[in-house]
């Protein structure tokens, strides 16, 4: 019976989601006809909406833990602490359209190791108050909880979450001695934004450049710079990467030029048939990512 629901509430969602993009492109394409610059910014606005959020309940191990919020340029922030105090801390940080729930499973055997252990959910995520985010707020989120609650010593990330803390460390003081495990992060967001255009059917090129010319109107940045490959230059913490060949969400290709510029501080471990989502809550890569921390 819970399998038939399962799969009844999953045929659903899809439905729904079919249903949400062809309702956005009908929108975005009448837009373009009126201004191809209203189009780019509505464009934008739904790029940096998660989905739905999920009414899952609470997880178990977090039903426990100590509930943190603070206010991040007027919006509230929720999270968790476990374990606290303890002189290492890490930091779980969820991708996009997630929350830190779904990092549950990280969480009694980082506490095993007398962590303490940090969970937010991001802006616009979870029970945190908003409606959209980008990467800039998401790292921000990251450099506060650091001075709030810091000095963090480990962080493990997945996908947006990859690029925000990316983002972040390049103005938190850090060394070696941090320690960083990026799964399937969201490398290049050029490559997001191609996704995310391919996924809406928007086959527009002058679309597809006033969108970039919006972007760096409104963060003074192109949105080339919004990238791990970029930002890793400037990291120096020990770092051990997680990229699945089947990931249909943050292509494997854009790890693997980071991996060509061999940087000394970065480990790559490629897995395979875990795609984007299962490779944050495999067995093997939660061991290993633990471990490494």
């Amino acid at each position: 019976m819970n399998d038939k629901r399962i799969i009844l509430n999953f045929s659903v969602m899809k439905i729904q989601q079919k249903l949400a993009i062809g309702f956005i492109r009908t929108k975005i394409n009448i837009l373009r006809i009126i201004s191809n610059r209203k189009a780019a910014e509505e464009t934008l606005r739904v790029f940096l909406t998660p989905f739905p959020r999920s009414s899952e309940k609470e997880k178990e191990v977090f039903s426990k833990a100590e509930p943190l919020q603070f206010t991040l340029n007027g919006v509230l922030i929720k999270g968790f602490r476990c374990n606290h105090p303890k002189k290492h801390k890490v930091l779980l940080l969820h991708g996009f359209s997630s929350s830190c729930h779904n990092f549950d499973k990280y969480v009694a055997p980082l506490v095993e190791k007398n962590y303490e252990v940090l969970a937010f959910d991001a802006p616009a995520h979870g029970a945190s108050e908003g409606e959209t985010v980008n990467a800039v707020e998401y790292s921000a989120m990251i450099k506060r909880i650091n001075e709030f609650y810091g000095p963090i010593n480990g962080f493990i990330a997945h996908s947006f979450g990859g690029i925000a803390v990316c983002l972040a460390m390049e103005t938190i003081p850090h060394d070696d001695n941090t320690k960083i495990v990026l799964i399937a992060p969201a490398t290049e967001t050029s490559s997001a934004v191609d996704g995310a255009f391919a996924m809406l059917g928007l086959k527009n090129d002058r679309l597809r450049k006033t969108f970039d010319e919006v972007v760096l109107e409104k963060s003074g940045k192109e949105t080339s710079w919004y990238s791990v490959r970029r930002a890793m230059n400037n990291i120096k913490a020990s770092v051990l990467w997680f990229h699945d060949e089947d990931d249909d969400i943050t292509p494997l290709d854009d790890a693997l030029q980071v991996k060509a510029d061999n940087h000394s501080n970065v480990k790559f471990v490629i897995t395979k048939g875990l795609g984007h989502r299962k490779i944050y809550r495999d067995e093997t890569v939660v061991n290993a990512a633990v471990k490494f921390l």
